[in-house]
């Protein structure tokens, strides 16, 4: 059973894919919000596993509300607009359903929804059976249409953005679904230490070490990037550092 929210500023609209998902008895309405702020509200304490979130709105559009998101639930749209066809799928959408809904149109892309949530599974099974990850092993990263195999040694620093994590590795920066909690449990604590709430680094990748605000550090990253640690992992780093 999944748990669904609509989020569109059209009751009609909203009336209308209720009727529609009355014929999947495996998608539960748990609620339902007629603007941006109001679902990000309903998001929180709800909890769904999908939306049905239209785009264009009043007052803030529906991708402006899901970059004010912590964690994302799937995201199916539904719009009567078809210029937003690329970007609906740069974030990462399920679908993207072109009102009035034809119930085929649903039914593809509720089966997106079953196939994506079998590969979480999955992944989330032999992640359990692998452990813990080394600077050698190598993982694939898809980011839209590029894909790249990297050797995790090469990774200089992972960076939280909600519910994704930012890659950084050579000129790359491409985003995963993954948390940077997730990731914390999976990479070897001798390469990749938790600097703050919103980044992980490569210990190998640091090229200086500087006192900074507040009994912190500031570190100098190969690529160019400064991270601050702060006082709370300041005080671990130093540990790990020192003979």
């Amino acid at each position: 059973m999944y748990k669904a929210l609509i989020i569109d500023d059209e009751r009609l609209a909203r009336n209308e894919l209720k009727k529609l998902l009355a014929e999947f008895p495996e998608v539960e309405i748990i609620g339902e919000a007629a603007n941006a702020d109001e679902g990000i509200e309903k998001i929180e304490t709800l909890v769904p596993d999908l939306i049905f979130l239209d785009i264009q709105m009043p007052g803030k559009t529906g991708f402006a509300m899901l970059e004010e998101l912590d964690r994302t639930p799937h995201v199916i749209f539904t719009t009567a607009y078809d210029e937003y066809a690329l970007k609906a799928f740069e974030v990462n959408a399920l679908d993207y359903l072109m009102k009035p809904i034809e119930p085929k149109r649903l039914k593809d892309a509720l089966q997106k929804l079953q196939q994506a949530e079998e590969k979480e599974a999955a992944a989330e099974l032999a992640n359990g059976y692998r452990g813990t990850l080394s600077e050698h092993d190598q993982v694939f990263v898809k980011d839209g249409e590029r894909c790249w195999f990297v050797k995790l040694g090469e990774v200089r620093l992972f960076e939280s953005v909600g519910n994704y994590a930012k890659v950084f590795f050579g000129g790359n920066k491409p985003l995963i679904l993954k948390s940077l909690n997730a990731l914390e449990e999976r990479l070897d604590e001798k390469v990749f230490f938790r600097a703050n709430r919103k980044h992980i680094i490569n210990l190998r990748m640091i090229e200086k070490v500087e006192p900074f605000f507040n009994g912190g550090l500031m570190l100098d990253i190969k690529g160019g990037e400064k991270i601050e640690v702060s006082r709370r992992q300041a005080v671990k780093f130093k540990e790990m550092m020192s003979l």
